[in-house]
């Protein structure tokens, strides 16, 4: 085996907190002997500069204030931007004589800077050539109303790139919902602590490139305190997926078995197959309709291709496979139902997918496993948790969570940001574009997780692994061809080059 079983101790990736434990970071900071107002301070400071090297030719700037500390960080900016000689529209949803506290201390520090002050009204023309979003942080929690929804609006409506200071303004700090409405940022700057909400959901698309600054937070103030996800890093791979001995064997590569391609749905479990192979398994045997056989010899004959009409057919294949990966193309059917049912029966380590997903959650429900890795959209997390699909979107790191303490395992949420739960807790992917919407990617996600689990990564990181190198390779195939018309079949090849990170070097024995 090549894999490192505590690798996903390595490379763990940052920190992601939740709303209320960011609050007690800023709790803990200011205890430490940093005054409150100056820790704001050093938060528009950082938002100041994140938009000066966004944008450094910009000399408007409007700045839309809501109440509390978020609009206290955009009273700062404000005058920051006017001591830089930036003509500076300050816009104000919650009347500056009704702040307290911070907030009220900045908003008079900008008056203070002559920053004029005008108060929202709907239509008001904003002037800036670039709109900074300090209108809501990471308290809110119900759906945006009044003046703030009118006020977002205008944000999106308008033509001019926005920054959103901690957060897009209607976001969910937790749980990466859209509130109602959000702003849709062109970047956005984040403090003290990363939020969980800024990486998962509908965040990809509000958020733009996150700037996380931690405004130099004593180190002890997280102490005890555990995040609650890690925004995953590449550099696990390479730990991961460490240099093969010289003299390894297909035998140490491991045996894959996928079960899937019900008669007429051979597409799925080819693809599957092939990208097992190409993630370096050592062996790949495919169960599939005989009418099938033909097209897998032909598409890619270094898988051993057995074309089977029931589970009489496999015979000890599933017992001869380290790893089975049951699910691409195998239909609701009564062969789909024998598959699984002979999947799991097999005593091997599972990657469930697609329609085993689906008789999982209607006809073989009760399951509870440790060595399987589940992989659902949101439509069939849904299906297994007994909700619809936007309740899971509602709320995907508890969907996720509750996946996992229900089915055992390992769960990968697919999506926009990715969420694997494991035991070690919860990780967010954060690679990926929107051309991975097309049919067969969880197709390919499933062969790599089959290669993976193969080559003797545990569970855990082999998911975590996988779903980076999947995303990773879809990023590497939209640079060279762009986002639409990207196909689960351009994948395998940036995957392969990715668990090789060292190809191009002269010496061969570095490469994977």
């Amino acid at each position: 085996m090549t894999g490192s079983s505590h690798a996903a101790g390595v490379q763990e990736g940052r920190a992601l907190y939740r709303a209320e434990q960011v609050r007690e970071l800023d709790r803990r900071t200011i205890a430490a002997g940093i005054e409150g107002f100056a820790l704001m301070q050093r938060a528009a400071a950082a938002a100041w500069r994140v938009l000066r090297e966004a944008w450094p030719e910009a000399r408007r700037l409007s700045v839309l204030c809501g109440g509390g500390n978020n609009g206290g960080d955009g009273h700062v900016l404000a005058a920051l931007a006017a001591a830089e000689g930036l003509e500076v529209q300050r816009v104000v949803l919650k009347p500056v004589e009704e702040l307290s506290g911070d907030a009220r201390r900045a908003a008079d520090m900008a008056t203070a800077a002559g920053v004029g002050l005008q108060p929202w009204t709907t239509g008001l023309s904003l002037t800036g050539e670039v709109w900074v979003d300090a209108l809501l942080g990471t308290g809110l929690s119900g759906e945006v109303r009044g003046a703030f929804r009118d006020a977002i609006a205008a944000l999106n409506d308008g033509p001019w790139p926005v920054l959103a200071i901690d957060i897009p303004s209607g976001l969910h700090a937790d749980t990466g919902a859209e509130l109602g409405i959000a702003v849709r940022a062109d970047r956005t700057v984040t403090f003290i602590g990363d939020k969980l909400g800024l990486h998962t959901g509908r965040a990809p698309a509000l958020t733009g490139p996150v700037c996380f600054r931690d405004l130099e937070a004593p180190a002890e103030a997280r102490a005890g305190l555990a995040p609650a996800a890690r925004r995953l890093h590449r550099g696990l791979i390479a730990a991961a997926l460490p240099p093969r001995p010289r003299d390894a064997h297909k035998g140490a590569a491991g045996h894959a078995l996928v079960l899937g391609g019900a008669p007429g749905f051979g597409g799925a479990a080819l693809l599957a197959a092939e990208h097992c192979a190409r993630l370096g398994a050592g062996k790949v045997s495919l169960a599939t309709a005989p009418e099938h056989v033909t097209a897998s010899l032909v598409r890619r004959p270094e898988v051993m291709v057995h074309g089977v009409r029931g589970a009489a057919d496999l015979g000890e294949l599933p017992a001869q496979a380290g790893v089975l990966v049951v699910g691409p193309g195998l239909g609701q059917g009564s062969w789909g139902q024998a598959m699984l049912q002979a999947a799991l029966a097999a005593g091997r380590p599972l990657v469930v997918d697609a329609d085993g997903l689906n008789l999982l959650a209607h006809r073989f429900t009760g399951e509870h496993r440790d060595d399987w890795l589940l992989t659902p959209h949101p439509g069939e997390a849904g299906r297994l948790l007994g909700i619809g699909a936007a309740e899971v979107e509602a709320d995907r790191p508890a969907a996720a969570a509750e996946l996992q303490r229900r089915y055992g395992g390992v769960v990968i949420l697919k999506g926009a940001g990715s969420l694997v739960a494991g035991p070690s807790g919860l990780a967010v992917c954060p690679y990926g574009n929107p051309g991975m919407a097309s049919g067969g990617m969880g197709d390919a996600l499933s062969g790599i997780l089959g290669a993976l689990l193969a080559q003797g990564l545990d569970p855990e990181t082999a998911a975590r692994v996988g779903v980076m190198v999947h995303a990773l390779a879809a990023d590497m195939a939209a640079a060279t061809g762009g986002e639409r018309g990207l196909l689960a079949g351009d994948l395998a090849s940036c995957a392969r080059i990715l668990v090789n990170p060292t190809m191009g070097e002269d010496d061969a024995a570095a490469t994977r």
